[in-house]
């Protein structure tokens, strides 16, 4: 079992290819690893309750440890008491955190 770091910074109202980072996290759970899908920037966007936030919620349903940036969502105005089911708020050392454990990490 190997374990990932997976970076989302951009939001998919924007980019269509954010829902693809969601899958891939979601394949790589079935396949028996570890996987934390991170969002920072404007990747938070969709962990507000709404539309988007159902892509995240499905992926935490999966298995998929979702956080998102607790400065990135206080910059943006989005409460941590208000995130979508299933997103944790979470400060950006979690990354430094599994950086250095050794995850393999993509950041898109």
């Amino acid at each position: 079992m190997a374990k990932y770091l997976l970076i989302e910074s951009r939001d998919p109202f924007d980019n269509k290819v954010v829902a693809r980072q969601y899958e891939l996290a979601i394949n790589l759970v079935k396949e028996g690893n570890e996987v934390t899908l991170f969002l920072v920037q404007n990747g938070v966007l969709p962990a507000r309750p709404g539309t988007h936030s159902a892509l995240l919620t499905g992926t935490a349903r999966a298995g998929v440890e979702v956080l998102a940036d607790d400065f990135s969502l206080r910059e943006r105005g989005i409460a941590d008491k208000r995130l979508a089911e299933g997103v944790k708020a979470a400060p950006l050392a979690t990354v430094i955190d599994q950086l250095a454990e050794g995850r393999k990490t993509i950041w898109h």
